[in-house]
């Protein structure tokens, strides 16, 4: 197998050693992702630790390289080869790629990894020499990475990363080159990994190492290469350091978990973040909650997904939000790969946590936000499936949809993207999945039920406008049915009735009403009884769809 081109190996410990690191650490958790997966045991055996971690380093690598090649130099913002990127400016720009990308409880760790690096690094501070100094960022990302884990446990990657620390600080002390401080590191890491079955138990009875830990190895031996010009024992960093077994039986901690992964992005301050940690930290495990400076990355396993999202909107703003069902994640790491998945996109955690219940991937959205391609392909990726159904549930994200379905067929995953306008026809599609069916009679059923059911939404106007009802005015409730302003009230309720009375007038057997975070249940009964009496035939179902949902949406099937 030809071996790929080796870069050469940079003067010193500056921004182009940092581009030549992440672009390595992109390959080499990139060759090794199915290993890693393979040996996913601890904390969720989801088989998913090498993916997250390639993820989260993509997500770096993007960053730094468009820092690099946005450097300051021309006012027309294209970079100017004479003024090249500071070290600060690239490592800063590596870390904070990874906060923005971080996935799973390894790639938030490892995100926090890549921060303690550019604490030290970023400042550029005089008198130090590249081989201590380096070795000083590799200790910081390690005691920064135990402060942002809620209940650090040994034998995993904090380990490894402490490890790799101790012995960089060894060869520092020994006068040390920056090659030197990293190759002591990646041996350390190394030797660090090797021992982990015998620090956790679950490792130990599985005959597998630590997967987080393994992914580390590969990033600290591309660091070692970018600096040496050296590549690694290719076995080194393959992720299976000791054979893996057939998959075992999951123990009790392993079945009895949370139920749900969350992830989000938020915007607050450090005091508010303490606070967040020890209501988190109450509602689930496998807390971490990364970043710094008003930007954080918050990874926790509940029950509650509407909880941990909650919690973070006490904290500040919370964005970016996935939540995961982890259902027969356990079954796939046993090596089963799931034949269907559907993939739902929604605005809200209570309909989130619907889709979630009827075994659906999500992708959580504030009502008009538009989520990145990466996200939505990060959340095929996740359903770990053969053939996935995407629901976007909105007309304007049909287009990054699409775009996400070429790039998981790219992959070799069928992929159909369903056109769902509205959440309640993602809602009527889910109901008539058959996942033990054919693909194409499935996709064709669950298109049928979107079709065949109409929408409504209330919102509140923002200011004066033009509307195919009439003019409305600030504060106006607007009544939209398939897309368009059918009804301008001054009232929910008022609004409500009449936006039914249209949608039903056609005719209807099922009405959905998904009510908004500040919509009373009152309404809901109201609307149930309004219905009642004026179609008795006519069967009502309420769900609430929690926060950063529309006050009210209407489905008429």
């Amino acid at each position: 197998m030809p071996h790929e081109p080796q870069p050469q190996p940079p003067a010193e410990l500056d921004a182009e050693a940092v581009r030549t690191w992440s672009s390595l650490a992109v390959a080499a958790l990139g060759r090794a992702r199915e290993d890693i997966d393979a040996i996913n045991v601890y904390p969720v055996a989801d088989a998913d630790t090498g993916t997250n971690l390639y993820l989260t380093a993509e997500s770096a690598d993007r960053a730094l390289t468009e820092t690099l090649h946005g450097a300051p130099g021309r006012p027309d913002g294209v970079a100017d080869a004479t003024v090249p990127a500071s070290l600060s400016e690239a490592v800063r720009a590596y870390a904070h790629g990874a906060l923005l990308g971080a996935r799973g409880n390894s790639g938030t760790i490892l995100a926090q990894l890549l921060r303690g690096v550019a604490d030290v690094l970023g400042d550029e501070p005089a008198g130090r020499g590249p081989g201590r100094l380096l070795a000083q960022a590799l200790t910081r990302a390690a005691e920064s990475a135990y402060e942002a884990v809620a209940h650090p446990v040994e034998g995993t990657m904090l380990t490894v990363a402490t490890a790799a620390a101790r012995a960089g600080e060894g060869a520092a002390v020994a006068a040390g080159t920056a090659v030197d401080v990293a190759r002591a590191a990646y041996d350390g890491a190394r030797t660090a990994l090797a021992e982990t079955p015998g620090q956790l138990a679950v490792l130990g009875r599985a005959g597998v190492v630590d997967a987080g830990g393994c992914g580390l190895v590969a990033v600290l031996g591309a660091l070692w290469q970018a600096l040496s010009g050296q590549e690694p024992a290719a076995e080194a960093v393959r992720g299976r350091a000791v054979p893996v077994p057939q998959p075992p039986e999951p123990c009790a901690q392993e079945q009895d978990g949370p139920a749900y992964e969350v992830i989000y992005l938020l915007e607050a301050s450090d005091a508010a973040v303490g606070e967040l940690r020890r209501r988190l930290d109450g509602l689930g495990d496998s807390l971490v909650v990364v970043g710094g400076d008003g930007l954080w990355n918050v990874h926790v396993h509940v029950d509650d997904p509407g909880a941990a999202v909650e919690a973070g909107v006490v904290a500040g703003r919370p964005y970016r939000i996935r939540i995961t069902h982890f259902g027969d994640e356990r079954r796939r790491a046993r090596g089963e790969r799931t034949q269907r998945a559907v993939v739902a996109v929604v605005p809200g955690e209570g309909l989130a946590g619907l889709c979630g219940d009827a075994g659906a991937t999500t992708v959580l959205v504030r009502a008009g936000e538009l989520p990145a391609v990466a996200e939505l392909l990060d959340a095929v990726r996740r359903a770990h499936a053969r053939e996935v159904v995407l629901l976007p549930g909105a007309v304007e994200l049909r287009a990054v949809a699409a775009a996400a379905a070429e790039q998981a067929r790219a992959d070799g995953v069928r992929v159909a993207v369903i056109p769902t306008r509205s959440p309640v026809q993602g809602l009527a599609a889910l109901a008539v999945h058959d996942p033990d069916g054919s693909f194409d009679e499935d996709v064709v059923a669950m298109t049928a039920a979107a079709g065949a059911t109409r929408y409504g939404e209330l919102a509140v106007a923002e200011r004066q406008s033009f509307t195919s009802a009439g003019i409305c005015q600030a504060g106006d409730v607007l009544g939209l049915i398939d897309g368009d302003v059918a009804v301008i009230g001054t009232g929910l309720t008022e609004t409500a009735e009449a936006v039914l009375d249209r949608m039903l007038g056609s005719g209807g057997e099922l009405v959905t009403l998904v009510l908004g975070p500040e919509v009373p249940d009152a309404l809901a009964e109201r609307l149930e009884a309004y219905v009642q009496h004026g179609h008795l035939a006519v069967d009502t179902v309420t769900y609430h769809g929690g926060r950063y949902s529309a006050p009210l949406l209407i489905g008429v099937e």
